[in-house]
Protein backbone atom coordinates (compact mmCIF):
# COMPACT_ATOMS: atom_id res chain seq x y z
CA UNK A 1 0.00 0.00 0.00
CA UNK A 2 1.28 3.50 -0.76
CA UNK A 3 2.34 5.69 2.10
CA UNK A 4 0.40 8.85 2.96
CA UNK A 5 -0.56 11.15 1.34
CA UNK A 6 -1.41 8.92 -1.62
CA UNK A 7 -3.62 6.37 0.13
CA UNK A 8 -6.76 7.41 -1.76
CA UNK A 9 -8.12 10.32 -3.76
CA UNK A 10 -10.60 11.19 -1.01
CA UNK A 11 -7.82 11.32 1.57
CA UNK A 12 -5.58 13.41 -0.69
CA UNK A 13 -8.39 15.85 -1.51
CA UNK A 14 -9.34 16.24 2.15
CA UNK A 15 -5.72 16.77 3.20
CA UNK A 16 -5.14 19.17 0.31
CA UNK A 17 -8.25 21.31 0.88
CA UNK A 18 -8.18 21.43 4.67
CA UNK A 19 -4.48 22.27 4.52
CA UNK A 20 -5.18 25.30 2.35
CA UNK A 21 -7.91 26.57 4.70
CA UNK A 22 -5.67 26.04 7.72
CA UNK A 23 -2.74 27.78 6.04
CA UNK A 24 -4.85 30.83 5.28
CA UNK A 25 -6.10 30.98 8.86
CA UNK A 26 -2.69 30.55 10.50
CA UNK A 27 -0.46 32.69 8.28
CA UNK A 28 -1.04 36.31 7.34
CA UNK A 29 1.67 36.86 4.72
CA UNK A 30 1.18 37.73 1.07
CA UNK A 31 2.87 34.52 -0.05
CA UNK A 32 0.31 32.32 1.70
CA UNK A 33 -2.55 34.42 0.32
CA UNK A 34 -1.24 34.03 -3.24
CA UNK A 35 -0.71 30.27 -2.84
CA UNK A 36 -4.18 29.62 -1.41
CA UNK A 37 -5.82 31.84 -4.03
CA UNK A 38 -4.02 30.16 -6.94
CA UNK A 39 -4.96 26.70 -5.68
CA UNK A 40 -8.56 27.64 -4.85
CA UNK A 41 -9.33 28.70 -8.43
CA UNK A 42 -8.35 25.23 -9.67
CA UNK A 43 -11.47 23.71 -8.09
CA UNK A 44 -14.93 25.40 -8.27
CA UNK A 45 -16.01 23.76 -4.99
CA UNK A 46 -12.88 24.90 -3.19
CA UNK A 47 -13.29 28.39 -4.64
CA UNK A 48 -16.84 28.60 -3.25
CA UNK A 49 -15.61 27.44 0.16
CA UNK A 50 -12.68 29.87 0.39
CA UNK A 51 -13.80 32.85 -1.68
CA UNK A 52 -15.14 34.98 1.18
CA UNK A 53 -12.10 34.38 3.39
CA UNK A 54 -9.83 35.18 0.44
CA UNK A 55 -11.77 38.37 -0.33
CA UNK A 56 -11.37 39.56 3.26
CA UNK A 57 -7.67 38.77 3.21
CA UNK A 58 -7.31 40.56 -0.15
CA UNK A 59 -8.91 43.72 1.26
CA UNK A 60 -6.75 43.58 4.39
CA UNK A 61 -3.54 43.27 2.38
CA UNK A 62 -4.64 46.05 0.02
CA UNK A 63 -5.36 48.45 2.90
CA UNK A 64 -2.07 47.63 4.66
CA UNK A 65 -0.05 48.05 1.48
CA UNK A 66 -1.69 51.36 0.55
CA UNK A 67 -1.09 52.74 4.04
CA UNK A 68 2.53 51.62 4.09
CA UNK A 69 3.26 53.16 0.69
CA UNK A 70 1.54 56.45 1.55
CA UNK A 71 3.50 56.72 4.78
CA UNK A 72 6.78 55.78 3.13
CA UNK A 73 7.31 52.75 5.35
CA UNK A 74 9.68 50.00 4.31
CA UNK A 75 7.84 46.99 2.90
CA UNK A 76 8.81 43.72 4.55
CA UNK A 77 7.09 41.23 2.24
CA UNK A 78 9.26 39.41 -0.36
CA UNK A 79 9.59 41.31 -3.62
CA UNK A 80 8.13 38.45 -5.67
CA UNK A 81 4.98 38.35 -3.53
CA UNK A 82 4.58 42.13 -3.65
CA UNK A 83 4.83 42.11 -7.43
CA UNK A 84 2.24 39.35 -7.75
CA UNK A 85 -0.15 41.10 -5.35
CA UNK A 86 0.15 44.44 -7.16
CA UNK A 87 -0.80 42.66 -10.38
CA UNK A 88 -3.76 41.03 -8.60
CA UNK A 89 -4.85 44.49 -7.45
CA UNK A 90 -4.76 45.65 -11.05
CA UNK A 91 -6.88 42.67 -12.12
CA UNK A 92 -9.35 43.17 -9.25
CA UNK A 93 -10.54 40.40 -6.93
CA UNK A 94 -14.04 40.63 -8.38
CA UNK A 95 -12.65 39.50 -11.74
CA UNK A 96 -11.08 36.32 -10.33
CA UNK A 97 -12.78 32.96 -10.41
CA UNK A 98 -12.31 29.27 -11.20
CA UNK A 99 -10.13 28.45 -14.18
CA UNK A 100 -11.94 27.61 -17.40
CA UNK A 101 -11.20 24.72 -19.77
CA UNK A 102 -12.01 23.79 -23.32
CA UNK A 103 -10.84 21.30 -25.93
CA UNK A 104 -9.65 22.18 -29.43
CA UNK A 105 -10.39 19.54 -32.05
CA UNK A 106 -8.91 19.21 -35.51
CA UNK A 107 -11.65 19.20 -38.15
CA UNK A 108 -11.82 15.85 -39.86
CA UNK A 109 -8.70 14.46 -38.18
CA UNK A 110 -10.01 11.87 -35.78
CA UNK A 111 -6.53 10.34 -35.31
CA UNK A 112 -5.20 13.56 -33.81
CA UNK A 113 -6.24 14.10 -30.16
CA UNK A 114 -7.87 17.31 -29.03
CA UNK A 115 -5.63 19.85 -27.36
CA UNK A 116 -6.65 21.14 -23.93
CA UNK A 117 -6.53 24.84 -23.14
CA UNK A 118 -7.00 26.43 -19.69
CA UNK A 119 -7.74 30.07 -18.92
CA UNK A 120 -5.61 30.66 -15.82
CA UNK A 121 -4.44 34.29 -15.45
CA UNK A 122 -2.97 33.74 -11.96
CA UNK A 123 -0.53 31.10 -13.26
CA UNK A 124 1.10 33.72 -15.47
CA UNK A 125 2.00 35.86 -12.44
CA UNK A 126 4.59 33.42 -11.10
CA UNK A 127 8.27 34.47 -10.93
CA UNK A 128 10.31 33.25 -13.89
CA UNK A 129 13.22 31.85 -11.81
CA UNK A 130 15.37 29.69 -14.12
CA UNK A 131 12.60 28.72 -16.53
CA UNK A 132 13.34 31.68 -18.82
CA UNK A 133 17.11 31.23 -18.82
CA UNK A 134 19.01 29.69 -21.70
CA UNK A 135 20.92 26.76 -20.26
CA UNK A 136 23.57 24.38 -21.50
CA UNK A 137 23.96 20.71 -20.74
CA UNK A 138 21.62 18.51 -18.70
CA UNK A 139 22.84 19.34 -15.22
CA UNK A 140 24.09 22.23 -13.14
CA UNK A 141 25.39 21.86 -9.57
CA UNK A 142 22.92 22.49 -6.76
CA UNK A 143 23.22 26.09 -5.55
CA UNK A 144 22.36 26.52 -1.89
CA UNK A 145 22.25 30.30 -2.41
CA UNK A 146 19.54 30.06 -5.06
CA UNK A 147 15.90 29.12 -4.69
CA UNK A 148 15.36 25.54 -3.50
CA UNK A 149 12.83 23.52 -1.53
CA UNK A 150 14.75 23.59 1.77
CA UNK A 151 14.24 27.31 2.30
CA UNK A 152 12.85 27.84 5.82
CA UNK A 153 9.95 30.02 4.65
CA UNK A 154 8.62 27.10 2.57
CA UNK A 155 7.89 25.07 5.72
CA UNK A 156 4.38 26.55 5.85
CA UNK A 157 3.76 25.33 2.26
CA UNK A 158 4.43 21.67 3.06
CA UNK A 159 1.40 19.47 2.50
CA UNK A 160 3.05 16.31 3.84
CA UNK A 161 6.49 15.21 4.95
CA UNK A 162 7.67 11.73 5.84
CA UNK A 163 8.89 10.89 9.30
CA UNK A 164 11.30 8.19 10.42
CA UNK A 165 8.78 5.38 9.95
CA UNK A 166 6.58 6.54 7.08
CA UNK A 167 8.92 6.94 4.12
CA UNK A 168 7.51 7.05 0.61
CA UNK A 169 8.55 3.91 -1.28
CA UNK A 170 11.64 3.63 0.90
CA UNK A 171 12.79 7.26 0.78
CA UNK A 172 12.10 10.28 2.95
CA UNK A 173 10.18 12.82 0.92
CA UNK A 174 8.44 16.17 1.13
CA UNK A 175 5.27 17.14 -0.71
CA UNK A 176 4.63 20.87 -1.08
CA UNK A 177 1.78 22.80 -2.59
CA UNK A 178 2.49 24.23 -6.02
CA UNK A 179 2.20 28.00 -5.52
CA UNK A 180 1.01 28.57 -9.10
CA UNK A 181 -0.77 25.34 -10.08
CA UNK A 182 -2.19 24.43 -13.46
CA UNK A 183 -3.46 20.91 -12.68
CA UNK A 184 -5.86 19.36 -10.15
CA UNK A 185 -4.27 18.54 -6.78
CA UNK A 186 -0.98 19.90 -8.11
CA UNK A 187 1.98 19.30 -5.80
CA UNK A 188 5.79 19.32 -5.74
CA UNK A 189 7.36 16.07 -4.56
CA UNK A 190 10.99 16.28 -3.36
CA UNK A 191 12.74 12.97 -2.56
CA UNK A 192 15.43 13.11 0.13
CA UNK A 193 15.36 16.94 0.22
CA UNK A 194 18.31 17.14 2.61
CA UNK A 195 20.52 15.50 -0.04
CA UNK A 196 20.27 18.74 -2.07
CA UNK A 197 20.44 17.06 -5.46
CA UNK A 198 20.25 19.08 -8.67
CA UNK A 199 17.48 18.45 -11.20
CA UNK A 200 19.08 15.39 -12.80
CA UNK A 201 17.73 11.85 -12.89
CA UNK A 202 19.76 8.80 -11.87
CA UNK A 203 18.76 5.13 -12.20
CA UNK A 204 17.88 5.09 -8.50
CA UNK A 205 15.66 8.18 -8.65
CA UNK A 206 14.00 7.02 -11.87
CA UNK A 207 13.22 3.69 -10.24
CA UNK A 208 11.84 5.47 -7.18
CA UNK A 209 9.58 7.69 -9.27
CA UNK A 210 8.38 4.64 -11.22
CA UNK A 211 7.45 2.88 -7.97
CA UNK A 212 5.71 5.93 -6.47
CA UNK A 213 3.61 6.40 -9.61
CA UNK A 214 2.77 2.70 -9.77
CA UNK A 215 1.65 2.47 -6.15
CA UNK A 216 -0.07 5.85 -5.94
CA UNK A 217 -1.77 5.23 -9.29
CA UNK A 218 -3.18 1.96 -8.00
CA UNK A 219 -4.79 3.85 -5.09
CA UNK A 220 -5.72 7.04 -6.98
CA UNK A 221 -6.94 6.58 -10.60
CA UNK A 222 -5.54 9.34 -12.79
CA UNK A 223 -2.52 10.01 -10.56
CA UNK A 224 0.55 11.24 -12.40
CA UNK A 225 4.12 12.18 -11.57
CA UNK A 226 5.72 14.64 -13.99
CA UNK A 227 9.35 15.67 -14.47
CA UNK A 228 11.00 18.47 -16.43
CA UNK A 229 14.66 17.88 -17.11
CA UNK A 230 17.16 20.70 -16.72
CA UNK A 231 16.81 22.70 -19.94
CA UNK A 232 13.19 21.56 -20.49
CA UNK A 233 11.64 24.33 -18.39
CA UNK A 234 12.45 22.98 -14.96
CA UNK A 235 11.98 26.12 -12.88
CA UNK A 236 13.98 25.01 -9.81
CA UNK A 237 17.36 23.22 -9.81
CA UNK A 238 16.52 20.99 -6.84
CA UNK A 239 15.50 17.41 -7.66
CA UNK A 240 11.70 17.33 -7.70
CA UNK A 241 8.68 15.88 -9.46
CA UNK A 242 5.20 17.33 -9.91
CA UNK A 243 2.14 15.40 -8.73
CA UNK A 244 -1.38 15.74 -10.13
CA UNK A 245 -4.63 13.81 -10.58
CA UNK A 246 -6.58 13.89 -13.85
CA UNK A 247 -9.97 12.48 -14.75
CA UNK A 248 -8.93 11.95 -18.38
CA UNK A 249 -5.56 11.01 -19.96
CA UNK A 250 -3.31 13.71 -21.35
CA UNK A 251 -3.61 14.22 -25.13
CA UNK A 252 -0.10 12.84 -25.68
CA UNK A 253 -1.12 9.67 -23.84
CA UNK A 254 -4.14 9.23 -26.10
CA UNK A 255 -2.20 9.93 -29.29
CA UNK A 256 -0.01 6.80 -29.19
CA UNK A 257 2.39 8.64 -31.50
CA UNK A 258 -0.02 8.88 -34.45
CA UNK A 259 -0.48 12.42 -35.69
CA UNK A 260 1.33 13.93 -32.72
CA UNK A 261 3.84 16.70 -33.60
CA UNK A 262 6.50 15.37 -31.21
CA UNK A 263 8.00 11.91 -30.84
CA UNK A 264 6.12 10.38 -27.90
CA UNK A 265 7.65 7.24 -26.40
CA UNK A 266 5.64 4.97 -24.12
CA UNK A 267 7.56 2.64 -21.80
CA UNK A 268 5.91 -0.03 -19.68
CA UNK A 269 9.13 -1.40 -18.20
CA UNK A 270 11.30 0.66 -15.86
CA UNK A 271 14.58 -0.83 -17.06
CA UNK A 272 13.97 -0.23 -20.76
CA UNK A 273 12.81 3.28 -19.92
CA UNK A 274 16.09 3.95 -18.13
CA UNK A 275 18.12 2.74 -21.11
CA UNK A 276 16.27 5.32 -23.22
CA UNK A 277 16.83 8.06 -20.63
CA UNK A 278 20.50 7.20 -20.36
CA UNK A 279 20.82 7.48 -24.13
CA UNK A 280 19.26 10.95 -23.99
CA UNK A 281 21.67 11.90 -21.19
CA UNK A 282 24.64 10.83 -23.28
CA UNK A 283 23.40 12.95 -26.19
CA UNK A 284 22.51 15.82 -23.80
CA UNK A 285 18.97 15.83 -25.16
CA UNK A 286 16.42 17.44 -22.84
CA UNK A 287 13.04 15.83 -22.19
CA UNK A 288 9.78 15.86 -20.26
CA UNK A 289 8.35 12.84 -18.47
CA UNK A 290 4.98 11.74 -17.11
CA UNK A 291 4.92 8.63 -14.92
CA UNK A 292 1.60 6.89 -14.24
CA UNK A 293 0.35 3.61 -12.85
CA UNK A 294 1.09 1.75 -16.10
CA UNK A 295 4.42 3.21 -17.15
CA UNK A 296 6.11 6.29 -18.53
CA UNK A 297 5.47 8.87 -21.22
CA UNK A 298 8.86 10.13 -22.46
CA UNK A 299 9.04 13.14 -24.79
CA UNK A 300 12.44 14.37 -26.05
CA UNK A 301 12.28 17.97 -27.23
CA UNK A 302 14.28 21.08 -28.14
CA UNK A 303 16.07 22.84 -25.31
CA UNK A 304 14.57 26.01 -23.84
CA UNK A 305 16.01 29.03 -25.60
CA UNK A 306 16.59 27.18 -28.89
CA UNK A 307 13.21 28.22 -30.28
CA UNK A 308 11.39 31.53 -30.03
CA UNK A 309 8.87 31.54 -27.18
CA UNK A 310 5.20 31.75 -28.02
CA UNK A 311 3.87 35.23 -27.13
CA UNK A 312 0.94 33.66 -25.27
CA UNK A 313 2.99 31.21 -23.18
CA UNK A 314 5.56 31.42 -20.41
CA UNK A 315 7.27 28.29 -21.73
CA UNK A 316 6.52 24.70 -22.73
CA UNK A 317 7.14 22.20 -19.92
CA UNK A 318 5.62 18.73 -19.35
CA UNK A 319 1.99 19.86 -19.50
CA UNK A 320 2.33 21.78 -22.75
CA UNK A 321 4.36 19.14 -24.59
CA UNK A 322 1.76 16.59 -23.45
CA UNK A 323 -1.04 18.70 -24.91
CA UNK A 324 -2.50 20.79 -22.04
CA UNK A 325 -1.91 24.56 -22.22
CA UNK A 326 -2.56 27.16 -19.50
CA UNK A 327 -2.95 30.69 -20.91
CA UNK A 328 -3.36 34.02 -19.14
CA UNK A 329 -5.22 36.03 -21.76
CA UNK A 330 -8.94 35.73 -22.42
CA UNK A 331 -8.27 36.67 -26.03
CA UNK A 332 -5.78 33.81 -26.41
CA UNK A 333 -8.14 31.40 -24.66
CA UNK A 334 -10.94 32.31 -27.06
CA UNK A 335 -8.92 32.58 -30.27
CA UNK A 336 -6.10 30.01 -30.25
CA UNK A 337 -6.80 27.24 -32.74
CA UNK A 338 -5.91 23.58 -33.01
CA UNK A 339 -3.60 24.39 -35.92
CA UNK A 340 -1.74 27.12 -34.03
CA UNK A 341 -1.13 24.85 -31.03
CA UNK A 342 -0.09 22.00 -33.32
CA UNK A 343 2.47 24.28 -34.98
CA UNK A 344 3.74 25.60 -31.64
CA UNK A 345 4.40 22.08 -30.31
CA UNK A 346 5.93 20.99 -33.61
CA UNK A 347 8.60 23.68 -33.27
CA UNK A 348 10.03 21.71 -30.34
CA UNK A 349 10.67 18.62 -32.46
CA UNK A 350 14.24 17.35 -32.77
Amino acid sequence: MPSAPFASRADLEQRFNTGLAAMLERHDGLGVYVLVLANAVQDPGLWRALRDALARRHDRHRAALVQALRQGRRLTEPEDDLTVFLKLLAIGFEHLGPVEHRRLHADGESAVPAWEIQFNPIRALRPARMSHARVEGLMSPFDARGFHFNKPFLAREVLWESGEEDTLCGKPARLLYNKFPFAPLHGLLVPEPAAQRPQFLTPELHGWAWEVAREAGAAIPGFGLAYNSYGAFASVNHLHFQTFVRDTPLPARIASGEGYPLAVHRHEDAESAWFHLDELHQRETVYNLVYDHDGLLLIPRARQGETSPEPWSSGFAWSEVAGAFPVASREDYDNLTHASLQAAVARLAI
